[in-house]
C-alpha cells in the first residue's frame, strides 16, 4: 500500500492544539457538572413536596380525628386495626416516591457526559476505533494495492541531485518487511551508493556462511558472492548511515554489527536463508538477530532480486510480478533499486523467532548488483 506521508507538525501547533481540547473539555465537564447539581436540587424539591404531600393526605385520612393524629373514631378494633395497616402501607408508598428515579437519571446523564466526551476525542483524531477500516484500507497480505508507478516518481530534487522523495512502504505483514524509497543519498554532490562501493572493492573475498553445528564461517555453494565488512562508526559517513538505519529501525547504534558490503556478478546468488542463528556461539556476543537493514548501492538490469519464498500473502498480484525473473516469482519479491532499503524482522513482536523471515538473493542474469547489510541484534553488540 502506498505510504502517505504524515504532516509535519511543531511543537507550538500541538500545544495550540492540547491548549483547545482542553479547553473545550472543561467546558463540556462545566456544563455536565451544572446539568448534574440541577437534577439533583429537582430531584429532592420533588422528595420534600411529595412528603408534604403523603403528611397532609394522611391527616385528613377517613377515621382520624382532626386534633390528634393518634385520635381514632369510634369504631371496633378491628377495624380500628385495618385503618391503622391501610395508613401504614400508604405512608410507605408516597413518602419516597423517586427513590429509584434519582439513580437512575444519575446514570443517564453520567453515560450522556461519557459518550459526548469521546465523540470530542474521535472528532479531534485524540481516539481511533481499533479495527476501523475504510473501504479503501488493504487487507492483510494483499499486496496488490501496491501503487507501483510511486516507486519510480521523481521530484524536483532527485531532477537537481539525483536525490527523490524519501517515504516509507510496506510490503509484507509476515514476514514485517518495510522498504525505505531513497534512504541512501546518491546524487551529483555526494554519493553514499558509490563511496560505500569504493570503499569495499580494493577488499572483497568470497563471501561465506555460517556452520550452524560448530557456529564458525564456513565456504558454501550456496552463496556465491563476494564482499568485506566495514567497522562501526569508522568514520562520518558511516556514522551518519548506521544512525540514520537505527532511527528507521527504532534499534540503537550499537545493536548493529559492522556494515558488509556485498557483490553479485552474473550467476552469483544466495540460496534462501534465515539471518537468525541455530547454534549458541554466535549470540554470545549481542544475542539473537533481531531485524536486517538490506541497501541497494546499484541497479540489476534484470535477476538479483530480494525474495521471500515463505512470506504470506498474494505475492502474485504485486504490480511488478511480470518483471521478475523465474527465481523471483518463487515468493514475495523486491528488485533491486539504487538508494532504498529494506527492512525485515528475523523475530516476532514477541520475541519468538520469524520463519516467514526465511529469504535470499537470486541470480544476478544481466548486469552487477552491489548491496549493504545491517545486522541488528537484541542486545548491545560489542566491537
Amino acid at each position: 500500500m502506498p505510504f502517505v506521508r504524515p504532516t509535519q507538525r511543531t511543537s507550538s501547533d500541538e500545544s495550540k492544539s492540547s491548549s483547545s481540547v482542553l479547553k473545550i473539555v472543561s467546558k463540556v465537564r462545566t456544563r455536565l457538572l451544572h446539568r448534574v447539581n440541577e437534577l439533583t436540587r429537582e430531584h429532592l424539591t420533588s422528595t420534600s413536596l411529595s412528603l408534604s404531600r403523603s403528611r397532609s393526605s394522611a391527616c385528613k385520612a377517613p377515621g382520624f380525628a382532626s386534633n390528634s393524629a393518634s385520635s381514632f373514631p369510634l369504631e371496633n378494633p378491628r377495624q380500628q386495626q385495618e385503618t391503622t395497616a391501610a395508613m401504614a402501607v400508604k405512608g410507605r408508598h408516597s413518602r419516597f416516591p423517586s427513590r429509584k428515579s434519582f439513580p437512575s437519571t444519575l446514570g443517564f446523564t453520567i453515560l450522556i457526559m461519557f459518550t459526548f466526551l469521546v465523540l470530542i476525542l474521535l472528532a479531534l483524531g485524540i481516539l481511533s476505533i481499533p479495527g476501523s477500516t475504510s473501504p479503501d484500507s488493504p487487507r492483510a497480505h494483499d499486496l496488490s494495492s501496491i501503487a507501483h508507478d510511486t516507486v519510480h516518481r521523481k521530484s524536483r530534487s532527485e531532477e537537481d541531485d539525483g536525490e527523490g522523495d524519501r517515504w516509507v512502504e510496506v510490503i509484507s505483514w509476515e514476514p514485517r518487511a518495510f522498504v525505505y524509497h531513497n534512504f541512501l543519498i546518491h546524487g551529483l554532490s555526494k554519493d553514499e551508493c558509490e563511496y560505500l562501493i569504493n570503499l569495499g572493492k580494493p577488499h572483497m573475498k568470497k563471501s561465506t556462511v555460517v556452520d550452524s553445528a560448530t557456529g564458525k564461517s564456513t565456504d558454501s555453494r550456496v552463496r556465491t558472492s563476494s564482499g568485506t565488512f566495514l567497522n562501526r562508526g569508522s568514520d562520518k559517513i558511516i556514522q551518519s548511515i548506521e544512525k540514520r538505519i537505527a532511527d528507521f529501525a527504532f534499534i540503537p547504534v550499537e545493536h548493529g554489527e559492522g556494515l558488509q558490503i556485498l557483490h553479485y556478478e552474473v550467476g552469483q546468488k544466495y540460496e534462501p536463508h534465515y539471518d537468525y542463528f541455530a547454534d549458541e556461539f554466535n549470540t554470545k556476543n549481542g544475542g539473537q538477530r533481531i531485524a536486517t537493514v538490506l541497501m541497494y548501492l546499484s541497479d540489476v538490469e534484470e535477476g538479483g532480486e530480494t525474495v521471500f519464498p515463505a512470506a504470506k500473502g498474494n505475492y502474485s498480484s504485486v504490480p511488478w510480478w511480470n518483471e521478475l525473473s523465474e527465481c523471483g516469482k518463487r515468493g514475495l519479491s523486491l528488485k533491486p533499486k539504487r538508494g532504498d532499503a529494506l527492512l525485515f524482522w528475523s523475530m516476532n513482536p514477541d520475541g519468538t523467532l520469524d520463519p516467514s523471515s526465511l529469504h535470499g538473493g537470486c541470480p544476478v542474469i544481466k548486469g552487477n548488483k552491489w548491496s549493504s547489510t545491517k545486522w541488528m541484534r537484541v542486545n548491545e553488540y560489542k566491537v
